[in-house]
């Protein structure tokens, strides 16, 4: 991927290089705790697997509702006061959240610290925002990707490790999480540069920082608006595998935490393939919208084999199909930040992570609801997959809203295609030109 030199020693690639860690390592911790989060809610409620899968539905309630109201703010901050700042602060924030839910002593402490996850785990957005503002417009799709691949990546060993200590200790996780983040934080104190510049910033006001408003955003402009609705009914239909897998894997096929862990890492593997090699290669041959259309159509058959999977061998099968879904993610934020100025970049990524608390308040409730519906009546064990066919449902939605009218994105075939005029550069683009 080129970066676009500031100084001779090029200082943004060693910041993308951070980023990427930063990224990887705040996933990892999270996906530590995937495994065995849901578990410790159902130990807590006495080993039922009904009214674990309604509660840890509304811990995802919780969290999303804390991600809707803080996304906003911190984008908005992050364009005030600059990327560097947020970025430090949220990673400390995530450690001391992993703390507190690894020595508590109910559900109720434990839904204290998924609220304080979902406002911390804002932090994505900011390393967004500072994505777009370091790479030109022909590299963003590419940059996305690659910070898509250091998300995957802690899906590929958190899991995994999550599973492994868990079978030691349901708590151990917790603590490895949290000691990661801290040292995460420590670890960008020392490395991480600026990336806004001051004649790009915009002073903090909180009708900016209102969800609401930075929604509103969104249809400044009628591309940035459709491929913004596609990627919200993307996110919901997503919200299937946090929500209900690690319940639905355990109770159909009778996986434990170690299988449920390797089969998320397995899907973290395949994730990072295709988002931090694969994207690179398919936009600038297919274009965004192209791309776009094929992620949403891959991930509607991976949803499919996931709810009609017979045995647990067939969750294999399915996983390399559902992989191809994160081709869409990349190409839609790439489209969006180049029809949005330089200086709303925070507030548009904000406003993104607004939109996937949304999913996040509708989603775990849909996929458990409907889990906890299946499992609690007689009937075959197809009927399980249920949150899966949903799933399948929404995508085949957002393939009726993408795919007749389309978006005016990149023409396939292209090195220099013709684009349509975009404000967004780079700073060091910028000074380029002067």
């Amino acid at each position: 991927m080129r970066l676009q030199p500031m100084h001779a020693h090029s200082p943004r690639r060693s910041a993308l290089f951070f980023l990427v860690i930063s990224v990887a390592l705040d996933l990892l911790a999270f996906g530590i705790i995937i495994p065995v989060l849901p578990r410790l809610v159902q130990e807590f409620l006495g080993g039922e697997t009904v009214s674990a899968a309604q509660v840890y539905g509304f811990f995802g309630l919780t969290w999303a509702a804390a991600q809707f109201f803080g996304a906003p703010v911190l984008g908005a901050l992050s364009d005030a006061i600059g990327r560097r700042a947020v970025i430090l602060l949220s990673n400390l924030a995530l450690g001391l959240d992993y703390l507190l839910m690894a020595v508590a002593p109910g559900v109720g402490w434990l839904l204290a610290g998924r609220a304080i996850g979902g406002l911390a785990s804002s932090s994505f957005t900011t390393a967004f925002a500072y994505v777009a503002d370091i790479t030109d417009a022909d590299r963003r799709a590419a940059g996305f990707g690659i910070i898509g691949a250091a998300f995957a990546f802690g899906f590929i060993a958190g899991p995994a490790l999550g599973g492994l200590l868990g079978a030691v200790d349901l708590r151990l996780p917790f603590w490895v999480a949290a000691g990661l983040c801290l040292a995460n934080a420590l670890y960008g104190s020392l490395v991480l540069p600026e990336s806004l510049p001051q004649d790009r910033r915009v002073p903090f006001a909180w009708r900016r920082a209102n969800p609401w408003a930075s929604l509103r955003l969104l249809r400044s402009n009628p591309e940035v608006f459709r491929v913004s609705l596609v990627l919200f009914v993307s996110n919901l239909a997503h919200e299937v595998f946090p929500a209900v897998f690690v319940l639905y894997a355990g109770h159909r096929y009778g996986w434990d935490q170690v299988t449920i862990g390797l089969a998320l890492a397995t899907v973290g593997f395949a994730s990072a393939a295709v988002q931090g090699g694969l994207v690179r290669r398919v936009v600038p041959r297919l274009g965004e919208q192209a791309t776009m259309v094929a992620g949403i159509v891959c991930g509607g058959l991976g949803s499919l084999l996931f709810g009609l999977a017979p045995s647990g061998n067939w969750i294999w099968l399915a996983i390399p199909v559902a992989a191809l879904w994160g081709l869409f993610g990349p190409a839609a934020q790439s489209l969006m930040t180049q029809r949005i100025a330089a200086s709303d970049q925070g507030r548009l990524q904000g406003a993104l992570n607004s939109l996937r608390g949304v999913t996040g308040l509708i989603g775990p409730v849909l996929f458990t609801t409907s889990f906890a519906a299946g499992v609690s009546q007689p009937g075959p064990s197809v009927v399980w997959g249920a949150p899966f066919f949903t799933s399948a449902a929404l995508l085949l939605l957002a393939l009726v809203a993408i795919a007749p009218a389309g978006v005016h994105g990149d023409v396939p075939g292209r090195k220099g295609a013709p684009r349509i005029p975009c404000r967004l550069r780079g700073p060091d683009l910028a000074q380029r030109r002067a």
